[in-house]
């Protein structure tokens, strides 16, 4: 470089200097003016002063039931169900309708999604009974039952239907199989219903199914949810268990959705329900239908197709357990762990591992380290898997597992399932529960997509709004906002989400919020679950609580544990009051036993303060004294979908 040039470019540099701008901007652009910073913010406007404008995270979660069984479904018709798969659709939109056994019902508030899940195996039997098809009275068995319906001897027929078909003794000429008129009159109706009452923007009426897997009693049970209209689901029939048309193995399942979205280039899910009922089979390492380890095909395939788990549900709480942790003091939870679904088998501790959520996510780290997937990623939802054709999942308003069961003094000292092994009583079915969905607009695509995402949450039936995010660039000012999605989205991942590669010397950061249901309890507090794969290969879990209510007189003791919220629940008038605990909780937590080397995951557990169950309603409006063995108060909760870590 000459030295007269130095001299130019240095003499420009100093002018660049005097007039506060740096030297590479006086040489760019200077045939059009020049860029001052009033003409600077103009050309860069700032962000609205409306703080929802522009915004396209989900800005609310919508509350619904992916498990309804209505007439439709064999057992639910042979316990009394009338009601329709269209009326199921109506009641969660608002309506009030006349439940099977004669009682007024409406929801308290609308839901704002619903999937009506029948059964596939002989789907709309009983509809076709009841109206007296000529195909069904051309047999001399379907006269019989029609017959003993028709005089008042409907409970006999129930049984002797659900027996044969439980037995393999029921009537070739009667099932109702894919491929029969029947069946596809029922699936048509089905589809229809779902398209009738489909309202984008208000209200989401999914199409699905339940395929019911039930090999020696132990339940595998998934619920199929399509994302498609019914010019797509119509396309097919539901897959059933019965071979050789079916089959009671999830991996053929599988396939069955895999063809599908071939078929039709439609979208669909599969959702798994009450491991707790499995006796060691929801979340295997050693297959019970090949008896060898779970393997990379096994893995991947379910990895794909179940994205979400019904964690919470009338048949039992389905998070955790007590035995297999001991120092979860609110583990013990609405629980059904007497054996199996019929109770022909009665349960193991060995099997309890393998049968609920907690565990099944540590299981899944394990397996994502020896196959390179994990099978068992997924979200939390709650649904109700009532067979009433009602969602009903509040406590004073609970409908019953079956329409057999619907309000009455006596439902309580009712047997719901009864072997010569053990009893299980209508008392210990749970009100509960609803999925919450973080989508952006209440339609099937945003509705299907955010579950596929896994930005879901389980509730036992409360609508607490609840937030979850992690991230390693959160700060304490994050959980000052009255918006904290927005620094959520921006610094982090929603609930369902990864984290990976942790930056050096870095914990994550999990940004925590919830906010009461606003008819509902005070909250108790937030706990944070932690679950993590060692490096000596041993699983682990911990839960902090990490945000709680009343906290000028709430402190953690010397042993780490928090004292209880206090109870303020009146049994006798079925009452509480929210003189306890706190409206809203939010918190930013950071791990202090962060090993970025360890595969871990977490979820966020809400607690509300103690309110009636709804066993004390019942005894209050029937004027019944409960036994001593049946709980009459609960501590409803949430459980969101987990944010995992990945080593690098």
């Amino acid at each position: 470089m000459t030295k007269m040039l130095l001299q130019v470019l240095s003499s420009a540099s100093l002018l660049a200097l005097s007039l506060g701008m740096p030297a590479w901007a006086q040489g760019v652009g200077t045939d059009i003016g020049t860029l001052d910073r009033e003409a600077a913010e103009r050309a860069f406007p700032r962000p609205p002063y409306s703080p929802p404008a522009g915004r396209n995270f989900p800005a609310r979660p919508f509350f619904g039931d992916t498990h309804l069984h209505t007439s439709f479904s064999m057992d639910a018709g042979a316990f009394g169900a009338r009601l329709t798969p269209r009326d199921g659709y109506r009641f969660a939109k608002g309506e009030e309708l006349t439940a099977s056994s004669g009682q007024r019902v409406k929801l308290a508030r609308p839901l704002d999604f619903l999937v009506v899940a029948d059964h596939s195996d002989n789907m709309g039997f009983f509809p076709q009974l009841f109206a007296g098809k000529p195909e069904m009275l051309a047999d001399p068995t379907g006269r019989r039952w029609y017959d003993m319906i028709q005089t008042g001897k409907g409970a006999d027929a129930a049984i002797e239907i659900i027996v044969s078909f439980s037995q393999g003794t029921f009537p070739k000429a009667l099932a109702s199989l894919p491929g029969s008129s029947a069946y596809r009159s029922a699936w048509q109706e089905t589809i229809k219903a779902a398209e009738e009452t489909n309202d984008p923007g208000h209200f989401t009426a999914f199409i699905g199914y339940e395929w019911t897997s039930n090999t020696g009693g132990n339940n595998l049970h998934r619920n199929v949810i399509f994302r498609d209209n019914g010019m797509k689901a119509g396309l097919v029939e539901p897959f059933t268990t019965l071979k050789p048309l079916g089959s009671d193995n999830p991996r053929d399942l599988w396939k069955w959705l895999a063809a599908y979205e071939e078929k039709t280039g439609g979208d669909v899910l599969a959702i798994a329900h009450n491991g707790n009922l499995s006796n060691g089979r929801m979340f295997p390492m050693i297959e019970s239908f090949t008896g060898q380890p779970v393997d990379r095909e096994y893995s991947e395939s379910r990895a794909r197709w179940e994205r979400l788990y019904e964690a919470t549900q009338i048949k039992g709480d389905g998070e955790a357990h007590p035995f297999l942790s001991p120092n979860d003091e609110f583990a013990n939870f609405e629980k059904w762990d007497k054996g199996n679904l019929d109770l022909s088998e009665l349960k193991k501790p060995e099997m309890l591992e393998y049968e609920y959520a907690r565990s099944g996510l540590k299981l899944g780290l394990k397996l994502e380290q020896d196959l390179g997937t994990n099978p068992y990623k997924f979200g939390m939802i709650g649904s109700t898997d009532a067979h009433t054709g009602l969602a009903t999942a509040d406590e004073d308003n609970y409908f019953g597992k079956t329409s057999a069961m619907e309000p009455s003094p006596e439902r309580t000292s009712h047997a719901f399932i009864k072997s010569e092994k053990a009893t299980i009583y209508d008392w210990e079915t749970s009100a509960s529960g609803y999925a919450a969905v973080w989508a952006t607009e209440n339609t099937r695509e945003a509705l299907f997509d955010a579950m596929e995402r896994r930005e879901t949450y389980a509730t036992t039936g409360p609508r607490m709004l609840v937030r979850f995010f992690g991230g390693w660039d959160f700060e304490p000012a994050d959980a000052q906002s009255r918006s904290p999605a927005v620094a959520g989205y921006q610094k982090g991942v929603p609930m369902g989400g990864d984290l990976r590669n942790a930056p050096p010397g870095r914990s994550p950061g999990f940004l925590v919020a919830a906010l009461k249901d606003p008819i509902g309890a005070n909250l108790d507090r937030i706990q944070i679950v932690k679950g993590w794969l060692t490096g000596d290969g041993r699983l682990e879990e911990k839960v902090y609580d990490v945000v709680w209510a009343d906290a000028d007189r709430r402190k953690l003791g010397v042993d780490g544990k928090l004292p209880p919220v206090g109870n303020t629940v009146n049994v006798a008038n079925a009452a509480w009051t929210n003189t306890i605990g706190d409206p809203e909780l939010i918190t930013l937590w950071r791990d202090p036993e962060f090993n970025p080397a360890q595969r871990a995951f977490y979820y966020a557990r809400v607690l509300e303060i103690p309110t009636p169950r709804w066993t004390a309603y019942d005894a209050k409006y029937f004027g019944v004294q409960m036994p001593r063995e049946v709980p009459t108060s609960i501590q409803e909760r949430a459980y969101t979908s987990p944010i995992w870590y990945t080593p690098g």
